[in-house]
């Protein structure tokens, strides 16, 4: 029985891999509302998870500790495997825009925006986690579903982040 399981996953493992290395993602879209985050190729969804935002999610991150996620058009531009969270690629904001806005406003516009897994060691209690929002404007994902983020995406992939 048990050569039956592990011969079952392992056939499992061999059709998806392909599929995953094949597959180009060439943006990634959150929509905050339905805290839902797509990898998209070629016009179509590859992957959908869902996510937990920031403590007060509603509207555009306009300054640091508003524990809002960024939103309009970015860049994921470099990644980070030994983070405070379970990995961790980072979204380009602020952008310039976002930093003159801060500045007319006399604040510090923030930074460090990511997608990344749970805090470390918290991974077991990520199905629990993602239940709130948690994150200081950060968008958080489980672990597992992390590694399929980090393994699909590259650095230099737009992000589009709808209210």
């Amino acid at each position: 029985m048990r050569t039956t399981i592990s011969l079952a996953v392992c056939a499992w493992m061999i059709a998806i891999l392909p599929a995953v290395a094949e597959e180009n993602v060439d943006l990634v879209r959150l929509d905050k509302s339905d805290r839902k985050l797509d990898l998209i190729g070629n016009g179509r969804v590859l992957r959908s998870y869902a996510v937990a935002l920031g403590g007060d999610p509603i509207g555009h991150k306009r300054q640091e500790g508003d524990e809002r996620t960024p939103e309009g058009r970015y860049v994921l531009d470099w990644r980070n495997a030994k983070s405070a969270a379970y990995k961790s690629i980072h979204i380009s904001y602020p952008d310039t825009d976002d930093v003159a806005s801060a500045r007319a406003h006399a604040v510090d516009p923030g930074g460090m925006i990511m997608i990344h897994g749970q805090p470390n060691g918290f991974g077991w209690l990520g199905w629990l986690l993602q239940l709130v929002d948690w994150t200081d404007g950060c968008i958080a994902v489980t672990d597992s579903d992390m590694d399929e983020i980090w393994t699909m995406v590259p650095d230099g992939t737009p992000i589009e982040i709808e209210r």
